[in-house]
């Protein structure tokens, strides 16, 4: 499967903005998504992750109740909402998708090309 983030660009703080991540190539709905995001000069991190079904949604802790996972599979297509932002959610944002269940690490099988945006303060 093929990814391709968009949606990336400069938000001031507070503001909001949603990601999106098109797949094309095989199934969509047979993978599990997420999206995980690195900052300069820090490892990947997790963010946000959706069954196949979209039933169930993960988030970790540091964007909870700020960021929505979603997905379309109609469209073949995830998204993350980002809202209340700051300064410290500045990183590029990779969507990625695995064919098993979802995991929170970064074991996923395939990974988009990554999307930068910026919060300014």
């Amino acid at each position: 499967v093929q990814l391709q983030a968009s949606g990336g660009g400069l938000v001031q703080t507070g503001g909001s903005l949603r990601l999106s991540c098109a797949a094309s190539g095989r199934i969509f709905s047979s993978y599990s998504m997420g999206w995980f995001r690195q900052a300069p000069g820090k490892e990947r991190e997790f963010v946000a992750a959706i069954s196949r079904s979209g039933a169930s949604t993960w988030t970790a802790d540091s964007v909870k109740g700020r960021f929505t996972i979603s997905r379309d599979n109609a469209n073949n297509t995830v998204y993350l909402q980002m809202n209340s932002l700051k300064p410290e959610d500045t990183a590029v944002y990779y969507c990625a998708a695995r064919s098993g269940m979802v995991l929170t690490t970064i074991a996923y099988d395939y990974w988009g090309q990554g999307t930068l945006f910026t919060v300014s303060s």
